[in-house]
Order: structure tokens, then sequence, then C-alpha cells
């Protein structure tokens, strides 16, 4: 396992670089198509952002056995769903009938974080109910269960970094909430996801746009890196992925 995930500080900031290499040129390809009164948003509709990670774990997988072929990253990657016919992930690993590994690949930049926080949550719960559920009914696997990963990386900034106000009027809200910034309440999020055993891992990285294309980025919680996410993945992949 050391040497499958060896200079993976490294590997990791590559893609952070990626990332915001990427938005870059798609707020600048919109810009020149006309059509940069889109504002932030000219940045996300363009999709990719994110291949750089799956990118990343594609190559994780493959030094830890499994053949390329048994991957799946750019098409054919809907599974099953039970509340929906249907649920398109961001890579699937699935050899011999039996789906190994499953994962979601997130960000998210300002200056907008409230509405979009929701949006989010909402999408990572509702998709590891629609999976296990499915999975419960039989949908895919006998022999095997699935490892879901989610991946989520967050602008780091004033506004994500701000503390937030939260309204009670009724009952009272969980006291981690109260005055917890966007960058806290995702990293609860991450956390309470992983505990709750929707997520058999889940990993939170911080980075700013300064920075961040140059690779830099931050890991705020000890039991959310990419390190241990790699290893939870290595292990899966090794235990059911080989032979």
């Amino acid at each position: 396992m050391e040497k499958i995930l060896g200079n993976l500080p490294d590997r990791v900031a590559k893609a952070v670089s990626v990332y915001w290499a990427t938005r870059e040129n798609q707020a600048q390809k919109q810009e020149s198509a006309g059509r940069a009164d889109q504002g932030l948003r000219s940045a996300v509709t363009g999709g990719a952002q994110m291949d750089g990670f799956i990118t990343l774990m594609t190559e994780i997988i493959v030094e830890a056995g499994i053949d390329e072929h048994f991957i799946f990253h750019n098409k054919n990657l809907e599974l099953p769903g039970f509340f929906r016919p249907t649920k398109e992930w961001d890579l699937l690993v699935i050899k011999e009938g039996q789906l190994l590994v499953a994962l979601e690949a997130k960000s998210q930049v300002g200056p907008s974080f409230g509405n979009n926080f929701n949006n989010r949550t909402e999408e990572a719960m509702g998709s590891a109910v629609d999976l296990w559920t499915a999975y419960r009914e039989g949908a895919f696997n006998k022999t095997v269960k699935p490892w879901l990963g989610y991946l989520f990386l967050l602008e780091d900034c004033k506004e994500s970094q701000r503390p937030v106000k939260v309204k009670e009027p009724h009952f009272k809200v969980f006291p981690e909430f109260k005055e917890a910034s966007y960058a806290k309440r995702y990293e609860l999020f991450c956390r309470k996801l992983l505990r709750e055993r929707h997520y058999s891992f889940s990993t939170f990285l911080l980075s700013d746009r300064k920075n961040g294309a140059k690779g830099i980025y931050k890991e705020p919680a000890e039991d959310l890196t990419f390190e241990l996410y790699g290893r939870s993945l290595v292990a899966q992949v090794t235990a059911f992925g080989k032979g």
C-alpha cells in the first residue's frame, strides 16, 4: 500500500492545480464566446473540473491491481437506483459482474455558498440512500459490498470561512452548527457521511484561487484526509479486485 500511495501529496497537488486551471480555461472560453455576463457560473457549466482527481483515483486503482478496462470514468457511469431508474456516478469499478467502487467528486466556489451548500448535501445524501437501498433490494452484487466514496473540494476564502448564523424559530439546531462557517459545515457534513455509514469514506479539501493554481491545498480535518481515503479505497480494491 505504501508503494501505491507513494508521493501522494504531490499527486493531490497536481489534481488541485488541474481543477483551478480547468475552471480558468472554461471561464475564458465563455468570455470569448460573448457570455461573460454569466459571471462565475461560466466556470461551472463546463464540467470536467474534477478530472484531475478522477485521473488520480484511476491511477491508484490500477496500481492496486485492477485492469483499467474494469474502470469507468468517461461513459457508462449509470447505476440502477431504487427511488429513480438510474444515477450517474463520477467513477465506477465493475469486475465480473460485481460493483466494487462508486465515487463522487464534487466542489464548490463562491460567492454563493448558502443555496449551493443545501443542494450539495441533499444530492450526496440522496445518492447514497438510493444506492444502498438498490443494493439491499438486489439491483447489483451478491457477494461483495460496494465501496462508496465522496470527495469534496471547497474554495478557501473569506466567504467560506465566515461564521454563519442559523435561524431557530421553533427548535434549537445541533450546537456544532452554531456560528459554523460553510467550510466547517462541509467538514461536519463529510464526517457525518462517514460516521453514519452513508459513504465508506469521505475526504474534504480546501484550496484558494491564487495558491490553488500552484497546487496548494489544505486538509482541515485529520480524519478526512486524502491519504486515509486512498488507504480505504486501496483496501477495497485489493481485497475484492484481484484474481
